[in-house]
């Protein structure tokens, strides 16, 4: 979010009244309180999760030839 959506949204608080600040502030804590008790993912965690999963074969070697092999399969059923 912005600084500037964030200074919009401070300046409608103010306009709020005592318990609906109250209210704003109890959601905005609870919502807080939420996403830092999810334990947040890294990448680097995703490492070897699935080992052997192209039998030795270079990533961007499987995405090329993946490629081209649907690219033929799409030309030959065209052909039909």
């Amino acid at each position: 979010m912005s600084i500037n959506a964030l200074q919009d949204l401070m300046t409608q608080a103010e306009s709020l009244s005592a318990e609906e600040k109250l209210r704003l502030a109890i959601y905005l804590i609870e919502q807080a309180q939420l996403d830092s008790s999810r334990p947040r993912k890294k990448w680097r965690d995703l490492g070897g999760i699935a080992p052997n999963l192209l039998d030795g074969e270079d990533a961007q070697e499987w995405v090329s030839r993946t490629r081209k092999e649907d690219s033929e399969h799409r030309e030959a059923l065209l052909r039909r």
